[in-house]
């Protein structure tokens, strides 16, 4: 049976043959194909302006620059500065037909301008399509961007990749509401703690631009004293960002900001919100309709319009470095917006960090602390338990908790709640005085001595080997190992107290509140719930293996830790109690003891700027196998006053083990190298690592070589 007389199964095989003619000639005659061509062979360009000038999606540094292309005349009214489009990528002069450069693959990317002629005297490939005809590249978040790559020695796209988020069609569709009008200035409130807090906030209702450096005090009122900010600036009429480390801090920001200007002002920007939620919020921001953001790092590119305020909460924290190329840190990139849009810059934490202090050094930003009356009246009571006291105490023996941390407990119990905070497991032992307790340095290079098992010490640094080590502190002879790794006590206060809860707060599950009922919360550094009232007593166990870290941070970290902690133990007026397990006499415990994050802060920046470390120097850590480490330094042409320090090895990956950022593949053996420079070097260094960097992607280099910038841990 034919298939002109069958019944066979439908489409164009089954139908006759006038309805095949028919089909046929509407093809033909239609004037627009429904498929747009890609090519856009033969099309005529746009009138005006028929060149754009385009920035692809490619994050490798040899292509770190703008590409043209010619404008069809069917995409001229939507291909606008800042939108998404589509482009052929790749193709070589060879193939070009009837004028046009074709093949090559398709990639997306973001125009940047609309120009008359191309700079290029060869033929352009067309756009191949306009994705979205929402802008969503403004010029101010372009230029933010490439500071950011810059500062980083990074490559643009990567800098847009964490500032725009992934595009949702559904999210683009929606209209976004109608700006709200500015709400009035709000009152000062608890910002009237601080000497100069009312001062600030008047400051940003009127529309100025004041930098400051604020300690803020324990307590829970941090949150609202934010919001306050924030209410003060848009009282002004301009557009506030608040980065903060985690979800948890966002959402108590987020309570506290509704709280006081009720919903509609602000949005909350966090990975906890799905892609479509989220870039439905990054659109209202981007078109104006809020004026006011509050996340996590990820925020801290938030196209906010009329910025007038950019804060930070914690800086210290880890989770504000951004894991993913170039790796910057919020804190940073909230310091060049600040620099660039000419807006109010807020650093605040309970700590004090040592950029912190230099900023406030410098005299950039001005402190914004409250006076020691105050400080007494909010901070706990601070008590402390050294090793002497441990070898006397035959309880700690026993149960690896002294005397003094019992009775803290059980008399905190009858009030309320106790945290007990314990280090997570995972520090590598270095080198201590066994005397004094100070670490080991190198007297080269001020890094941090190891010993290798043949008795010998050796940098961590630079590499070099000790032979005649003694201390300069009290001229001890004699090291130990600091203490490695994080006591397990749950289940000794478990059995202590068997009438009492235990809960525990950390990695697999972090509790966000706990009731002010009487219990034991274990939880690990950064992981501790916020008690309903505040805690009665929380014990600071194992000190040292936070202070002995391996890293030029370790007492900054450590006093960052405790008084985040302590910070959420009632007053000291209302039978708060902490007790710290660490040597007393060593700067961060007495820091502590004072609560003097602050003079803390001051003293290790006078210390790093007469040794030359961070944040008064600029480094970047070098990393990648032994051969290629060496090719890089030996072809990058660093400036006249930078310093190589190494390569030491670095600690392999375990087999089955998760791989940190930065780590090498498992099996493969790596070093690393640092480099330093005096400060006025740091723009220098960041262009000639960008420049070997890019040299050697474009030859092709097998063997990977990592840059970073700035790096959080130096050892």
């Amino acid at each position: 049976m034919s298939s002109e007389n069958g019944s066979g199964g439908g489409g164009a095989e089954g139908a006759p043959p006038e309805q095949l003619a028919l089909i046929r000639e509407s093809v033909r005659g239609a004037k627009v194909p429904r498929a747009k061509p890609r090519t856009w062979r033969g099309a005529a360009l746009a009138g005006e302006l028929p060149v754009a000038r385009v920035l692809v999606d490619k994050g490798v540094l040899h292509l770190d620059r703008y590409f043209d292309y010619a404008v069809p005349e069917e995409l001229d009214a939507e291909a606008q500065p800042g939108v998404r489009v589509r482009v052929r990528f790749g193709a070589g002069r060879g193939r070009v037909r009837e004028g046009r450069r074709e093949g090559g693959g398709l990639i997306g990317g973001f125009i940047v301008e609309r120009r008359a002629e191309s700079d290029y005297s060869g033929p352009l490939a067309a756009l191949a399509q306009v994705v979205s005809p929402e802008p969503v590249l403004s010029e101010e978040l372009l230029g933010l961007a490439r500071a950011v790559a810059d500062r980083y020695a990074g490559s643009l796209a990567d800098v847009l990749q964490l500032a725009v988020p992934p595009r949702s069609a559904r999210a683009e569709r929606r209209a976004s509401p109608d700006p709200l009008p500015p709400p009035p200035a709000p009152e000062p409130g608890s910002w009237a703690r601080y000497e100069q807090g009312a001062a600030f906030l008047g400051s940003l209702a009127a529309g100025a631009a004041p930098r400051a450096v604020w300690n803020a005090l324990p307590g829970p009122l941090w949150s609202e004293e934010l919001a306050r900010a924030v209410a003060a600036t848009l009282a002004s009429g301009r557009g506030a960002l608040v980065v903060v480390p985690d979800g948890r801090a966002a959402a108590r920001v987020d309570a506290a900001l509704t709280a006081l200007l009720g919903e509609g002002r602000h949005v909350l920007l966090t990975a906890d919100a799905g892609p479509e939620k989220r870039y439905g919020q990054w659109l209202a921001v981007r078109r104006g309709s809020v004026r006011a953001v509050v996340g996590t790092r990820a925020a801290m590119f938030a196209p906010v319009r009329d910025l007038g305020l950019v804060a930070v909460w914690d800086d210290g924290d880890g989770s504000h470095s951004e894991q993913h190329a170039p790796q910057p840190h919020a804190r940073d990139v909230l310091l060049l917006r600040a620099t660039l849009d000419k807006c109010a810059f807020l650093l605040g934490g309970w700590s004090c960090t040592v950029e912190g202090a230099q900023l406030v050094e410098s005299g950039w930003a001005r402190p914004l602390v409250a006076g020691r009356e105050q400080v007494r009246g909010a901070a706990p009571l601070v008590r402390t338990v050294g090793d002497d006291d441990l070898a006397r105490d035959e309880a700690a023996r026993a149960a690896r908790l002294p005397t003094l941390a019992w009775q803290a407990v059980r008399e905190g119990l009858r009030h309320g709640p106790v945290l007990v905070q314990v280090p997570r497991r995972g520090y590598v032992p270095r080198m201590a005085c066994a005397q004094c307790r100070a670490p080991a340095r190198c007297r080269h290079c001020a890094g941090p001595l190891e010993a290798q098992d043949a008795g010998a010490l050796r940098c961590g640094w630079c590499g070099r080997e000790e032979g005649a080590w003694h201390c300069p502190e009290c001229g001890s002879f004699r090291l130990r190992a600091q203490v490695v790794g994080a006591r397990r006590t749950a289940e000794e206060l478990g059995r202590a107290f068997p009438a009492v809860p235990v809960r525990t707060s950390g990695r697999e599950h972090v509790l966000d509140t706990v009731p002010g009922t009487p219990a034991l919360v274990v939880s690990t550094p950064g992981a501790e719930p916020v008690a309903e009232g505040g805690y009665a007593a929380a014990l600071l166990l194992d000190g040292w293996a936070m202070l002995g870290r391996p890293d030029l941070r370790a007492g900054e970290e450590a006093l960052r830790r405790w008084i985040a902690a302590a910070a959420l133990v009632r007053p000291q007026g209302e039978r708060g109690t902490v007790v710290v397990v660490a040597e007393p006499t060593l700067r961060p415990v007495q820091a502590l003891v004072r609560w003097d994050p602050v003079g803390h802060a001051v003293r290790e920046l006078a210390e790093r700027a007469e040794l030359g470390f961070p944040p008064v120097s600029r480094m970047a850590a070098v990393s990648g196998t032994a051969q290629a480490v060496a090719e890089f330094l030996g072809a990058v042409d660093l400036p006249a006053d930078a310093e190589v320090l190494g390569p030491v090895p670095v600690p392999p990956t375990l087999p089955g083990r998760p791989r940190r950022p930065g780590a090498p593949p498992p099996g493969e053996h790596w070093e690393r190298a640092l480099v330093r420079v005096p400060p006025g070097s740091g723009a220098t260094l960041a262009t000639a690592l960008k420049t070997a960097q890019a040299a050697r992607m474009a030859r092709g280099s097998e063997e990977p070589v990592r840059v970073r910038i700035d790096p959080p841990d130096i050892g």
